[in-house]
């Protein structure tokens, strides 16, 4: 398969599509020109030659009348029109390779769209000029505008061809970053998914308001503020390190604010000193925001939570 884009400066937007499409057929020649002929010879042609046609594999959006906008009103660049007619099938692909998931057709629409949301729009938007890096200052699209190569880039290897060679080199690092984004974004959605049923099903304790996990691991945040609005505090294991954790719950994704924080006496604490404070002899911290602590035994875990427990009915009383 032959992808074209254009020569010149590139920028994420058409990185990021031809990171998608070179999933689906690895190994693709990359061509970056703006010759017409070439263009047209091309299997694929991105954020070049004026034309948007899935169907012959042209997605440029730069035409008089383009006015392809995502429902929310976010209108496309050549991420978002080829993550459109495609994402679905690189999400599938990169969760069985990756994950070892083979997921249903709606499955891998539904991640592909979350993936729109939460990356390839802002890819759009900075290529549109709706947003200058989103999101944030130093956004995905500032660090793939990076790689391209500046004028001492220029001054070392040569105007021209040397220089357009170098940035086809560039391009496919670019490439290769937002391919692994791809994955890993990917892989983080499979495994919530697989993660929602083994956190409904985890253990209950302290009537229902704490929560023990066997693999702390596990994506549970969302699942606990959505469902369990009972529980305060979560327990569990980390597998790596061999200690458990405490962790309080968080009110919404964006934020550190906690259905309920960790004693104030705990904060900043460590070995010693929150063992006197908690008399569980193996604590190892807790963070000065309160929100997290950790201790070696089971047993030292519900220790502390139980004492979480009692402060916080302790500062609810009149």
């Amino acid at each position: 398969m032959v992808i074209v884009t254009h020569s010149g400066k590139f920028h994420a937007d058409d990185a990021w599509a031809a990171a998608t499409l070179n999933v689906l057929y690895p190994g693709s020649e990359i061509v970056r020109t703006r010759n017409p002929a070439i263009i047209d010879k091309a299997d694929f042609a991105v954020d070049v030659g004026g034309i948007w046609d899935p169907a012959s594999g042209r997605f440029d959006h730069h035409q008089k009348g383009f006015d392809g906008a995502r429902q929310s009103g976010v209108v496309y660049a050549s991420a978002g029109l080829v993550w459109r007619e495609h994402g679905a099938r690189c999400v599938a692909i990169l969760a069985e390779t990756h994950a070892g998931q083979r997921l249903s057709d709606d499955a891998a629409r539904e991640i592909a769209y979350a993936i729109d949301a939460d990356i390839v729009q802002y890819l759009d938007m900075s290529d549109t000029g709706a947003a200058r890096n989103a999101p944030g200052s130093y956004g995905l699209s500032a660090v793939i505008s990076g790689f391209n190569p500046n004028w001492l880039d220029e001054q070392r290897i040569g105007y021209g061809e040397p220089t357009e060679a170098y940035r086809l080199g560039q391009f496919r690092r670019a490439m290769a970053l937002l391919t692994d984004i791809m994955v890993n974004a990917v892989k983080y959605r499979v495994g919530a998914t697989l993660a929602v049923e083994q956190v409904r099903q985890s253990e209950l304790l302290e009537d229902g308001k704490v929560l023990y996990l066997k693999n702390s691991a596990l994506p549970w945040t969302s699942v606990v503020r959505k469902e369990m609005p009972k529980v305060l505090f979560v327990i569990s294991h980390n597998l790596g390190e061999q200690r458990y954790m405490l962790h309080t719950v968080p009110v919404s994704p964006e934020t550190f604010e906690a259905r309920a924080d960790l004693p104030a006496a705990w904060a900043g604490l460590r070995d010693a000193e929150l063992a006197a404070v908690t008399g569980v002899p193996d604590a190892g911290f807790c963070h000065n925001g309160r929100f997290i602590a950790a201790v070696k035994s089971y047993e030292g875990a519900r220790v502390m939570a139980r004492q979480a427990l009692a402060a916080v009915e302790a500062a609810r009383q009149p």
